[in-house]
């Protein structure tokens, strides 16, 4: 983000202080996102992290340990121009404990630890592990230009699992001779395993980074579909009014609970074999007449009444809990399609959730 000139430093809600000011102009651009993402804490900002690579990681995990308090009304004002330009304000303060207790939330514990290592002292990237992460088409396509003996060193670096789909897409004869080399290979010398890093991070994975970025409204709507409700009209208001057509792409891309009403009979069954049936009635508790309707016609009769009285019984129901109830909802049907068992079409035609 650039540097914002004095006289334009408004927030939502009154003007920044002067000290306040002097805090924001003085940010670099890695400090802001860092603040961000703390403000933006652990639900909300899970989707931004999985979506960084390792290198990202690090650099703004050691932003955030080494950043210190922030006063609100500069987290206010960076959080609005976040949604502008493409959850909660707050004091902050960052340090070791704060980012390694944050990156465990969505990182496995040894990738955590990699990284805390390395933004305490000095330690080498872990190319090995990226690569693990490329899908294997695009790898395979990469080496297949190199030498027998390059591919054989970084596929006995990587994870074997991984290692195998890569080499079932290389040609026949150029894999053969690839496992040959593997079998026959002694302990790589550190020169060379330096040599192959350096030429993968300035060559592919340079290039990888550069075509494989996520579209930002894609991960906006993704954010958004993480808000509860109130925060989610707040912001959508706000940006609306700065950027019509920025809010109408990122409305488009929202998978939102009425969205579940576009699955077929099939599909939304497999969805409430795999659900919990107390969220279940809290999350129909604040649904439309048609949505409800809908589910109750995919249950049968039995299941179906005794829903209903549920929800009768129920009485009145937080706003707060029937959104974390229909998230909960939509986010395993977002699982669901990940695991194959549904899909979720970007086209918003009328059959833009297949079974």
């Amino acid at each position: 983000m650039n540097a914002i000139p004095s006289t334009a430093v408004a927030v939502a809600g009154g003007n920044l202080s002067a000290v306040e000011i002097r805090e924001l102009q003085q940010l670099s651009g890695p400090e802001r996102a860092a603040v961000l993402m703390l403000s933006l804490g652990e639900e909300h900002g899970g989707i931004i992290w999985k979506s960084l690579d390792d290198e990202e990681i690090r650099e703004l995990s050691m932003t955030m340990s080494r950043l210190g308090k922030i006063h609100v009304g500069v987290v206010e004002k960076l959080i609005v121009d976040f949604v502008l330009e493409m959850n909660r304000a707050g004091a902050l303060v960052g340090n070791f404990d704060s980012t390694e207790r944050l990156l465990t939330q969505f990182l496995p514990k040894d990738r955590v630890s990699t990284i805390m290592e390395e933004i305490r002292g000095p330690a080498g990237r872990n190319m090995w592990e990226k690569l693990s992460n490329v899908q294997e088409g695009i790898l395979a396509s990469y080496l297949k230009n190199e030498y027998p003996q390059t591919i054989a060193v970084v596929l006995s670096k990587i994870r074997s699992d991984h290692a195998s789909r890569v080499l079932a897409i290389l040609p026949e004869e150029l894999a053969l001779d690839v496992v040959h080399r593997m079998l026959q290979m002694e302990a790589v010398q550190k020169d060379i395993l330096e040599k192959v890093e350096q030429t993968l991070r300035a060559e592919f994975m340079s290039s990888l980074a550069q075509t494989s970025r996520r579209d930002a409204h894609e991960l906006m709507a993704d954010i958004f579909n993480s808000f509860d409700r109130q925060t989610e009209t707040r912001f959508m208001t706000a940006l609306e009014e700065a950027n019509r057509d920025s809010a109408d792409k990122i409305k488009q891309l929202m998978f939102v609970f009425d969205d579940l009403g576009r699955l077929d009979s099939a599909a939304i069954q497999t969805l409430l074999r795999q659900f919990d049936k107390d969220k279940l009635a809290i999350a129909l508790k604040g649904a439309n007449d048609q949505m409800r309707e809908f589910f109750f016609a995919n249950m049968s009769q039995r299941a179906s009444k005794m829903l209903r009285e549920d929800m009768e019984v129920m009485g009145p129901v937080r706003l707060k809990d029937v959104d974390e109830a229909q998230t909960s909802m939509v986010n395993l049907a977002k699982d669901l399609a990940g695991r194959g068992e549904i899909v979720i079409s970007k086209s918003k035609g009328e059959d833009e959730l297949v079974y």
